[in-house]
């Protein structure tokens, strides 16, 4: 596959969660990169991968994720790393919009296991 230059302009898109958007940088079999925006009071569910080793960095705003009942906060020009079989969720609790970008490897999508029963 020849060389592209990606960016939120020109990425495959889909929307999730409150009002959350995506944008697929990298989308191979063995890797995923994202680009997502959350805005202010958005949050995910409560849930865990199974194979997949997720990272999560902070572009612009502040990131709240929730790990295991714990609150991790995370600033812009910081990342925080989330094990397979972890419980975890991300929250926008700022009073800005919110943009991560989200490594995973293997991907993630397919590899979810919903947890708000549990949690």
């Amino acid at each position: 596959m020849p060389a592209k230059i990606i960016s939120t302009a020109n990425a495959e898109h889909y929307t999730w969660g409150d009002n959350c958007d995506g944008w697929y940088l990298v989308k191979t079999p063995e890797l995923q990169i994202i680009e997502e925006g959350m805005p202010p009071g958005a949050a995910e569910t409560p849930h865990h991968h199974v194979r997949a080793r997720q990272f999560f960095y902070v572009l612009e705003g502040e990131l709240t994720m929730e790990i295991e009942h714990h609150d991790f906060v995370v600033k812009a020009g910081e990342g925080i790393e989330i094990a397979p079989g972890q419980i975890h969720c991300a929250h926008n609790r700022g009073d800005k919009p919110l943009r991560i970008i989200v490594t995973s490897q293997p991907p993630s999508h397919g590899d979810r296991v919903d947890d708000r029963l549990k949690y």
